[in-house]
């Protein structure tokens, strides 16, 4: 049971605007927010138990990963919903799309980082000249490639505890629908999988002829709220986050 809450700041209680929501919801229900820095965690000053939840973005929470030794792997395209992508998905590295761009042109490809999902943000190669932006990373940068495709609109699904909490468009036009019934097979077979997590969202699409398609799955750690109701989107945190507690202290308690 979360009893306290760290939340992550910038600086001079500088929080990003969800965290404050996050901050609210928690406060009304009794629990104690504390603030802290990249700067204190980096320090170890954080006293971590099986009752702290840990608000912050993907960098933060893999860093607290690290502290409390749970081993994540993330993980876009589990393989219970890989049949589901309706286009060429892929994993590669830098180093063979660096060696490939002496041979040929590369265009039309979605690349991603597979490992630190946040060291670039996901774009299409148009060109070998597109790779400019990534010659001062590592050469072994695990990345994910994918065909490019044209999607008409992108809706994140939110779930908690196997239930669809929520269905926000962050992309595209909102009046073109995803086709929920398609939404809830892929969903059902995730939580027949061994790969399911208590709470996560999973983005969808429709593409140009009108199917729709998986996007990719997003762990429930650290989560843009695209405007999900404030108590869910706080419970959906919690959801995921007890289920992490759960793992690394289950000696303990």
């Amino acid at each position: 049971m979360i009893t306290k809450a760290f939340i992550h700041e910038y600086g001079n209680g500088k929080i990003e605007s969800e965290y404050v929501i996050v901050k609210n919801i928690l406060e009304s229900k009794g629990i104690v927010c504390k603030l802290f820095t990249s700067k204190t965690l980096q320090r170890n000053q954080l006293n971590i138990d099986r009752n702290t939840l840990i608000v912050g973005n993907h960098p933060i929470i893999e860093t607290v990963f690290k502290r409390i030794k749970y081993d994540y792997i993330n993980n876009s395209y589990p393989k219970s919903l890989q049949k589901y992508l309706k286009r060429n998905v892929w994993e590669s590295s830098l180093e063979s799309l660096f060696q490939e761009s002496l041979q040929s042109n590369i265009h039309s490809i979605f690349i991603k980082p597979k490992v630190k999902t946040k060291l670039f943000t996901g774009f299409v190669i148009n060109s070998n000249s597109d790779l400019f932006s990534l010659e001062k990373l590592s050469k072994k940068t695990k990345i994910y490639c994918s065909e490019k495709v044209n999607w008409l609109s992108e809706f994140r699904v939110f779930v908690i505890n196997s239930k669809i909490v929520g269905i926000k468009n962050y992309a595209g036009n909102p009046e073109i629908n995803i086709n929920l019934k398609e939404v809830e097979t892929v969903i059902q077979n995730f939580e027949n999988s061994t790969e399911k997590t208590a709470a996560y969202g999973i983005d969808f699409g429709v593409l140009d002829n009108g199917e729709t398609a998986f996007i990719e799955w997003n762990d429930g750690f650290a989560l843009g709220s695209y405007n999900l109701d404030d108590e869910l989107y706080t419970n959906l945190l919690i959801a995921r986050w007890n289920e992490i507690l759960e793992i690394c202290f289950n000696d303990y308690y």
